[in-house]
Formats: structure tokens, C-alpha cells, sequence
């Protein structure tokens, strides 16, 4: 399957993680090339969103009541919104490729690794989710640990993403760092964008409005820890 992974242009952090991400991917390995995908650069968003008709639709600060899903939309710390806007806008430019090539595709960020080799793809061609995280959740996202554990105390391979939260809460991957996606799945988030405008990626990438959003039992990824491009 291709992978893409997003890098920031021009950032040394960025470069340094996509270098690491490069090596492991090649280290366990993985047949297809890994191809950079640059960012969408700061002082391109806002044109970039006006000429695709997209908007912003998230709190910068505090909390907000979608009123379409119901959901209770908090902020998340941001320095730049630009920054923000130009991860969601990388990732949505990605499952339009997915859609385009009409094939499962691998999105990954510049600050995963790989720990081990994905199986074959015919594996995941298999499985009953149109979108499969494939990251280990330690240190990945609030909660990571009950959220690991969630995942492990089950037999199954593939399995929907936990529970962790009340329901009006958006739930997710373990960030985006590392998932694998259908063109039927980028199709829907191409959609729920026009729908409901954008969001941080991992928040609209949520159960309760794609369900079929699920995880692998094992872990192919693992963050870096790095300092963010995104929130700083």
C-alpha cells in the first residue's frame, strides 16, 4: 500500500522526525516508498480554504455545543491557528488522494515510527473498518492508558476505538499519527468536512460520526515525542 507522510517544509523538528520515520519504516522492511507530503505552507491557508469553499467550524477557546451532532467541541491549544488549520488541511488533502487513486492508502505524520512491520495488505483489505489506527496510544492522547488497555483486553485483531469518554465527547484514534485508510473512508471525511466544516482532524475523525473506525490489537507505530508543529 502507498504511505504518505506528512512533513512540515522547512522545519528542522519536522525533518528530523520524517528522517526517523523514514528509517524504520525502511528498517522492518516495508516494499512500497514512503513519500513526503509537505504540509500546506501558513501563509497558504487561508487561500487554500477559500478555493476549496472550506471553513472553520471549532472553538479556538472554550467549549461549544455542536448543534447538528450534539457533540461538546473543546478547544485545543493552539498558538497559531494557522498551524492547526494546515494539519487538517494536509490530512484532508490526503484523503482526497486516497479517493482519487481509489485505493487504501497509509497517512502518517512526521512524528511516528515504526516498531514493526505492517502485515500484508491484503489483511487490512480484509477488515470491517473503512479507517484502522495502527499507533501505539501511550503518550499518544489523553487517557492513553486506559485507552491501551481497552484495546488489549480484547482478542480481536481488528476492533472498534475504545470508549473512554461520554458519549457527546468527539473520540477518535490515538492522535493521527499513524492510520490506514479506505477510499470509502476518505470519501465520508471529504463529506462530514462539507457537512460540518473543519475541525482539529482527530476530532472529526471521530466513532460517533464514522462508524466504521477501528484499531488494530497490535501496534505498527509509536510517537517520537517530539515537540509539536501544531499546538506551539
Amino acid at each position: 500500500m502507498k504511505a504518505f507522510a506528512i512533513v512540515v517544509p522547512d522545519n528542522k523538528i519536522s525533518m528530523a522526525g520524517f528522517n526517523e520515520l523514514k528509517e524504520s519504516y525502511e528498517k522492518y522492511g516495508h516494499e512500497d516508498g514512503l513519500e513526503m507530503h509537505e504540509a500546506i505552507e501558513l501563509n497558504k491557508v487561508e487561500g487554500y480554504c477559500g478555493g476549496n469553499g472550506l471553513i472553520w467550524n471549532y472553538p479556538w477557546e472554550g467549549q461549544e455545543l455542536d448543534m447538528k451532532s450534539g457533540m461538546l467541541k473543546s478547544a485545543y491549544q493552539t498558538a497559531d491557528k494557522r498551524k492547526r488549520m494546515s494539519c487538517f488541511l494536509s490530512h484532508w488533502y490526503l484523503w482526497q488522494k486516497c479517493k482519487n487513486l481509489n485505493e487504501t492508502i497509509l497517512i502518517l505524520e512526521h512524528d511516528s515510527r515504526f516498531i514493526k512491520r505492517l502485515p500484508a495488505d491484503s489483511t487490512f483489505a480484509k477488515a470491517p473498518f473503512d479507517i484502522i489506527g495502527i499507533n501505539d496510544p501511550s503518550m499518544a492522547t489523553r487517557k492513553s492508558k486506559i485507552y491501551h488497555d481497552k484495546i488489549q483486553e480484547k482478542i480481536d485483531f481488528f476492533q472498534p476505538v475504545p470508549r473512554i469518554d461520554e458519549y457527546n465527547i468527539p473520540q477518535g484514534l490515538a492522535g493521527n499519527s499513524a492510520y490506514v485508510i479506505k477510499p470509502e473512508g476518505a470519501q465520508l471525511m471529504i463529506d462530514l468536512t462539507q457537512e460540518y466544516g473543519m475541525w482539529p482532524n482527530d476530532a472529526l475523525m471521530c466513532y460517533q460520526l464514522v462508524p466504521k473506525l477501528g484499531v488494530t490489537r497490535n501496534f505498527y507505530t509509536r510517537i517520537q515525542g517530539l515537540r509539536s508543529t501544531t499546538t506551539l
